[in-house]
């Protein structure tokens, strides 16, 4: 499906109060005077260029893909530009901590930097999802749904409330958010400093599900979810996250405001946002839970029969190992689902619409919601669609077991809601895989048109590796091929801005190509003796990237036996301690797993070598990636090529992006996998996935880049 074009930058779109009619100050303008009023600004070519193509994208109301490098000032780059738009401009984050970058620091500084061009200040403002605002109702409910779960004791008799948990931790965080409340002008849980855990938040928060909707609730008219949409309405910029939205393609688009212009930030991790978004599971304590919130307001056989569905379902969850379902449900969970599709639907019936004159509408309402997700997942999974994945969920450690099912792709939900009646730029520093737009622009829904093979002679080019200059030194890897890279489609078009980063000159990417294929988990002794002698020769400042917890286990057990050096393993303290610790003591190691491949900003010398143990391909049990995978393969095609590798060549790019964070930044990425190397199929593809770092494959050139390092 080709996404619709839309007009932005028309002239018919209705100007919004409090904007100047006539002329207005262009998104480069606003650009150079936010970098203007930065003491020491200066400006950056990549960042005027990607202002320049959002402007072109407002006018044409074409679609943009934007690959912007560390360094390029890319939210400055799409923010100026932004408030050029009639009516709000919504921007999608992945992360929190780029969410708090843009609300605390870039949006605060660009609206002093250009009210003196725009005549007044523009405003901004945050929208989350409902349950991380405090829910009035849930706060002056003072008996629990769940009597398991419950508070509060019978009330006194000369009135009042008695809290069971009192005198305890839980008891005291509910009484301190009723205090904050009294407080609070937004009710958001990240301005609650301290702030609480998870479970007495669940008790004074409501997800949107369970909501009965401003009209019916008693507190329709102080209710603080409410009120950030309003102010999201009147906004000139809105930020949100994917996951919000995620829910509101899905609901409909009636959650964000009604805006033309979407930038979508971080945007390789747009897709899986929106397949969480539309995946559901079913587990036995959820459904118990369920049925003890609707145990008062059913008939007792009634409610017997969803305490009976969520014991089939133990049973059934129990007999089946963990996995995807390939074969269609086994008869346990078969029957479990039908079960549990026939008790909440009676439960449902009973219960009847909620009406204003209910003694407990907010009650019932969460009720109903929670029924009508159980009986809508159990319906999803009895369908067996082909354009779902099942499979069993089991935690190695706890309890937890689930049926869980998810959409197959997302593309075509992202084709039809993403484009509708909004033009979508869409950045990251890491969109072109393979020196290509193609692969992440069809995973946004995007057509794209075949690409011309590349020559023999290209071909050849490419799989020359390991060049060297006259004197031993390493060269750059050599340039992709001339495929006729895809830089546009249907409806939209692509720029790659590049990095101000010099970084053939700052680090080199090492690749040890004499190690054995890693073919057995954990880390190998080769391996090991290899990380040693990179690590020795540094002195520290290692931040190691693994890809499983026993190899992280297994590094920092070996440097910590044949070293001196502190040695930061994750999951040993919390993570923000651990990235503290690396930063501020110069010879430590961080070591960890996925977590760390993304987020961890740690420039200057404290970080001069990155190590990876193995290409980060998805593991064979991952069930989604394993599910398209063998769709690829039954339509003719490669899932190894189609799904692993693109999957790969992103999460090593994020991973390989932790070297260089500053223009003063220097060092080596070593990478302990000789098939990037190696493979021919798709070693070179992953290698130009990434910056252009001099590379080689010789380990005292690499061993002795850090020793200089070391050094200086």
């Amino acid at each position: 499906m080709t996404p619709p074009r839309t007009a932005t930058g028309s002239a018919s779109a209705p100007a919004r109060s409090g904007r100047r009619r006539g002329a207005r100050p262009t998104g480069p303008d606003l650009l150079a005077a936010a970098v203007g009023a930065v003491p020491g600004g200066a400006a950056r070519p990549g960042q005027q260029q990607m202002t320049e193509a959002i402007a072109a994208s407002v006018e044409s109301g074409e679609h943009l893909l934007v690959q912007a490098g560390t360094g390029t000032g890319k939210s400055l780059g799409y923010l100026a530009p932004a408030l050029t738009v009639d009516g709000p401009v919504v921007v999608s984050t992945a992360t929190l901590a780029l969410q708090s970058q843009l609300v605390d620091h870039d949006l605060p500084r660009l609206a002093d930097a250009v009210t003196p061009l725009l005549g007044r200040r523009p405003t901004f403002a945050v929208l989350k999802g409902r349950h991380h605002y405090l829910c009035l109702a849930r706060l002056d409910n003072s008996t629990e749904d769940d009597p398991g779960d419950t508070l509060f004791d019978d009330p006194r008799p000369g009135g009042g409330t008695k809290w069971l948990g009192e005198a305890g931790r839980l008891g005291k965080q509910i009484q301190r958010l009723r205090d904050w409340a009294m407080e609070t002008d937004t009710g958001d849980r990240d301005e609650l400093d301290p702030g609480v855990d998870d479970q007495a938040w669940r008790l004074v928060s409501m997800p949107a599900r369970e909501c009965v909707g401003a009209g019916r609730c008693p507190f329709g008219d102080e209710c603080f979810a409410e009120a950030s949409r309003a102010r999201a309405r009147e906004a000139d910029v809105v930020v949100t996250n994917h996951s919000l939205l995620a829910v509101d393609m899905l609901a409909g688009r009636h959650i964000v405001p009604p805006h033309k212009l979407l930038i979508v930030d971080e945007a390789h991790e747009l897709a899986d946002r929106v397949s969480s978004a539309a995946q559901a599971e079913l587990t036995p304590d959820l459904v118990d839970r369920s049925a003890r919130r609707a145990r008062p307001l059913l008939k007792p056989e009634t409610a017997e029969g969803l305490t009976e569905a969520g014991d089939a379902l133990a049973v059934g969850l129990g007999e089946t190992p963990a996995g995807r379902l390939t074969g269609g449900l086994p008869t346990p969970l078969r029957e479990a689902c039908t079960l549990l599709d026939s008790a909440t639907r009676a439960a449902l019936d009973a219960l009847g619409e909620v009406k204003s004159d209910d003694p407990d509408p907010v009650r019932k309402q969460q009720v109903k919601a929670v029924l009508d997700d159980l009986s809508t997942t159990a319906q999803r999974l009895l369908e067996e669609a082909d354009h779902d994945v099942a499979w069993v969920e089991k935690h190695e450690q706890g309890s937890r077991r689930a049926l869980v099912v998810a959409p197959l792709s997302v593309a075509g939900t992202l084709a039809t809601h993403l484009y509708e009646e909004r033009t979508v730029v869409a950045t990251s520093a890491t969109l072109a895989l393979g020196g290509r737009f193609d692969t992440v622009a069809r995973s946004l829904g995007l057509e794209t048109p075949a690409a011309e093979p590349p020559s023999p002679a290209a071909t050849a080019l490419a799989r020359t590796t390991d060049r060297r200059r006259s004197d031993g030194s390493p060269a750059p890897a050599p340039p992709a091929p001339p495929t006729g890279p895809v830089t546009e489609g249907p409806g939209w078009r692509s720029l790659d801005v590049g990095s101000p980063f010099d970084y053939a000159r700052q680090g080199i990417l090492y690749v040890a190509a004499h190690l054995p294929r890693p073919s057995v988990s954990g880390l190998p002794d080769a391996a090991g003796e290899e990380l040693l002698a990179l690590v020795q020769a540094l002195g520290g400042r290692t931040l190691g990237l693994f890809s499983s917890r026993r190899a992280a286990q297994q590094a920092a057990e070996l440097l910590r036996a044949r070293t001196d050096l502190p040695v930061l393993l994750q999951g040993e303290e919390a993570l923000p301690l651990l990235v503290r610790r690396f930063r501020e003591e110069r010879e430590s190691c961080l070591f960890g797993v996925m977590s760390l491949w993304q987020g961890v900003d740690v420039p200057g010398d404290s970080c001069q070598l990155v190590v990876i143990d193995r290409l980060p391909f998805p593991r064979p049990d991952e069930p989604l990636a394993a599910a398209r995978a063998a769709a690829v393969d039954a339509g003719g095609g490669s899932g190894f090529a189609s799904v692993s590798v693109p999957i790969a060549a992103v999460r090593l790019a994020q991973g390989v992006g932790r070297l260089i964070r500053a223009t003063g930044d220097k060092g080596v990425v070593a990478v302990l996998d000789s098939r990037l190397e190696t493979a021919r199929g798709y070693g070179a593809f992953l290698r130009r996935s990434l910056p252009p770092f001099w590379y080689t494959t010789r380990s005292e050139v690499a061993r002795g880049a850090l020793e200089r390092l070391a050094k200086s």
